[in-house]
């Protein structure tokens, strides 16, 4: 899944009506229906302040036509954050009418498209899940592996605990590949033992 860097925002201009997208980031519902609220009451005077917006990795979804034809702006809008696989995004497009009305089918692709057209123009960045160990080692090997480990740009040290010995929080896209390389570096002295995957967001190339 995907989501954007920062906030976006974008007009366009259709039969003279004007549709305004906010992009944001969200970490939840809360949030999103937080600034949904301040938007209505910053721009009081528009037709229509219709909303979508995805969070929760994916798992909750809602929209809003807010007066116009039912089905002809927050489900398209939403569609458009789907259909970019994206999750943690809330969109509001802000109409003002131009006076010249568009039918059922050009406000869906009116909507959908205000959408569409802030997307392209929005930083994405891609959710990864990577697994994780943590490596438990003496302090003869801590120092050379954690060197080694924070030089390879595919291995994350996410953490570091002094105790009796050290122990590094570690996370890798290949896990294996990780394993091996701990190995190596402490001649298999190290204790390794699997953790929970941690959730990183990395720039879309």
């Amino acid at each position: 899944m995907f989501t954007i860097a920062r906030a976006v925002e974008n007009e366009t201009v259709i039969s003279k009506s004007r549709f305004l997208c906010h992009l944001h980031r969200i970490d939840g519902e809360d949030e999103a229906r937080a600034i949904i609220e301040d938007h209505r009451k910053e721009h009081w005077n528009a037709n229509h302040n219709c909303t979508a917006f995805v969070a929760a990795d994916g798992l909750t979804a809602r929209s809003s036509d807010d007066g116009e034809p039912s089905g002809t702006a927050g489900v398209p809008m939403l569609e458009a954050l789907r259909g970019r696989g994206l999750t943690n995004v809330l969109a509001i497009v802000t109409r003002h009418f131009g006076g010249v009305k568009l039918g059922a089918g050009g406000l869906v692709r009116a909507y959908g498209g205000a959408v569409t057209a802030a997307l392209d123009r929005a930083e994405l960045l891609e959710i990864v899940h990577w697994p994780r160990l943590r490596a438990t080692v003496d302090y003869d090997h801590a120092g050379p592996l954690e060197a080694l480990l924070r030089s390879r740009e595919e291995v994350l040290v996410s953490d570091v605990d002094y105790g009796s010995q050290v122990a590094l929080t570690l996370a890798a896209e290949d896990i294996a590949a990780l394993r091996d390389l701990v190995n190596q570096s402490t001649a298999g002295a190290a204790n390794l033992e699997e953790a929970d995957p941690v959730r990183l967001e990395r720039p879309v190339s």
